[in-house]
């Protein structure tokens, strides 16, 4: 069985972690002719009200400020990482749940290997927190590489 990798998906956060799982990106759409494309959601979770009742109020900016921020930081991201690549990449930002959006992404545009980074938290912080990967991971309809944050730098021979 011939693998065939034509759309490869890296969800990322613009951190020096998710440039790690850009690089194996890169890589792997190099070697198999991929398309990359790049998602950043806007987990709409984070707007907590500090009241409740008629006189609450959202904690933090709103979220078409937050979309606007992420769209500028997108824009600088693609024009620094996604150049000299084989196939025009595609860049998105989206707002919701990050682990269902990613998957949802992954099903509608027909993606081929989802390619993401970890902290790698184990115990409290995991239970607390929970795990986007690990969601992404176990609900993705394609393969997904994990890139740690603590792994061996990629080297081309």
């Amino acid at each position: 069985m011939a693998i065939k990798i034509s759309k490869i998906l890296v969800p990322t956060d613009f951190s020096d972690l998710s440039l790690q799982a850009l690089k194996y990106a890169r890589e792997f759409a190099a070697t198999f002719g991929a398309q990359i494309h790049c998602l950043h959601v806007i987990d709409e979770a984070y707007q907590y009200w500090s009241t409740m009742g008629p006189e609450s109020a959202p904690i933090g900016p709103a979220v078409e400020d937050l979309r606007s921020l992420a769209e500028g930081h997108m824009q600088r991201f693609a024009d620094e990482h996604l150049v000299g690549l084989d196939y025009v990449p595609v860049s998105n930002v989206i707002t919701g749940n990050p682990w269902s959006d990613i998957v949802q992404y992954a099903l509608e545009n027909t993606i081929d290997l989802v390619i993401l980074a970890t902290h790698g938290r184990g115990g409290l912080a995991h239970a607390l927190l929970g795990s986007t990967t690990e969601k992404v991971m176990r609900k993705a309809p394609c393969p997904v590489l994990v890139v740690r944050e603590k792994e061996h730098g990629f080297v081309k021979p």
